[in-house]
């Protein structure tokens, strides 16, 4: 986990988004981590965004995650969901995600509306905390990551998790294939 200084996510909530803080005050006890492995280490918010923050903490792009907002439409009804990748794959959003979501469009959602849906501040979404009905599509390599570094919800600080904790969140579908290789 490179140079973070990480410490309980549970106990500092002034690290998270509101939203990620309420979701691990009700963590599932049959998660299969406990909530105090959930980890949480501040950051130089100006250095939230992925490259930036591996190359400033040590941290390799494979074991950070993206969690991205899509909002698929069919006729009038638009779906919303979150997909997490890792940071050296995207999302096959006009392909796998689409398909998915059995919408006729699908994008990534606009920032304002990821931001105001969330809760949550832009380059820090994270996949704990979002709305409970919104599915959470999760890329089979992140599942098979032991450690992940995700968004807390802010800029300022991000989480540490393990990655098969991540394909057991509430809503949460691991795909294969959901996302390709960068490159």
């Amino acid at each position: 986990m490179g140079s973070l200084q990480t410490e309980p996510a549970q106990s500092r909530p002034d690290l998270l988004a509101p939203p990620v803080a309420k979701a691990l005050a009700v963590w599932p006890e049959e998660a299969p981590i406990d909530v105090d492995q959930v980890l949480v280490a501040p950051i130089d918010g100006s250095l939230a965004d992925t490259a930036a923050f591996c190359e400033a903490y040590g941290v390799s792009l494979a074991e950070s995650a993206n969690c991205v907002i899509v909002a698929g439409r069919r006729g009038e009804v638009t779906k919303y969901a979150a997909c997490i990748v890792l940071a050296t794959t995207r999302a096959d959003v006009n392909g796998v995600v689409r398909r998915h979501l059995d919408v006729r469009k699908c994008s990534f959602a606009p920032m304002d509306e990821a931001v105001s849906l969330t809760g949550m501040e832009y380059g820090g979404i994270t996949p704990i905390g979002l709305p409970a009905d919104w599915p959470i599509l999760v890329d089979s390599r992140v599942i098979a990551t032991p450690h992940v570094i995700v968004g807390s919800g802010v800029r300022h600080s991000k989480i540490a998790v393990a990655g098969p904790a991540l394909g057991a969140l509430p809503g949460a579908q691991v795909i294969e294939g959901l996302a390709k290789e960068i490159g």
